[in-house]
């Protein structure tokens, strides 16, 4: 069983107001998530909030997820990563391996989600590739855990690829480059 966590605590500083909440195709952003990651085969889904939470809660509360909240959020992608997972692990136990994923990657959709599960081999390790980097949403085995539960800071799941290099599957994603920061890029993915 594979578990996904919507790693959506950001308070969204360069932009201005909840990236999460942003409209695209009529839906917020983390609701195209939500319902991506719904679509997939995994379960269960884990939304972490943290920045902004009161504003965004309300708009994904109908929804069958977990919501986790992060109360250590500032500190950096590393808490809403420790606090997805040990908030999924009480959730299902026996959880083997966990897809960590974005709000602000529009372009994720299901058929990668389950690429992802499908391409996963023994290394326990398959992320996505663009830009020249490997990045989210990338799927972790149940024996990396330990060393997500261990991410200190601003650091993120590339600590972990890049400590074990040699365990890690690619594939390709050509629009996982697309994410919004700012709120240019919103605009332009508008424009496309």
């Amino acid at each position: 069983m594979t578990g996904i966590i919507i790693l959506a605590a950001g308070s969204s500083s360069r932009l201005g107001k909840p990236k999460q909440n942003l409209i695209f195709k009529g839906k917020t952003l983390l609701q195209r998530a939500i319902e991506t990651a719904i679509a997939s085969v995994c379960e269960p889904v884990v939304v972490v909030l943290g920045g902004n939470a009161e504003a965004i809660e309300p708009t994904i509360k109908n929804y069958d997820i977990n919501i986790i909240h992060n109360p250590e959020w500032n500190e950096g992608m590393s808490s809403s990563i420790r606090t997805g997972l040990s908030g999924l692990l009480k959730i299902e136990p026996n959880i083997q391996s966990v897809i960590l994923m974005l709000c602000d990657q529009p372009f994720t959709d299901t058929y990668l989600l389950n690429h992802l599960i499908m391409a996963n081999g023994e290394q326990g390790i398959t992320a996505c590739s663009y830009n020249n980097t490997t990045g989210p949403p990338v799927l972790f085995d149940v024996v990396y855990f330990k060393d997500l539960l261990s991410l200190k800071g601003t650091e993120g799941a590339k600590k972990v690829i890049h400590k074990y290099p040699d365990k890690v599957i690619e594939i390709l994603f050509p629009h996982g480059s697309v994410d919004i920061d700012t709120i240019e890029d919103f605009e332009k993915l508008n424009r496309e």
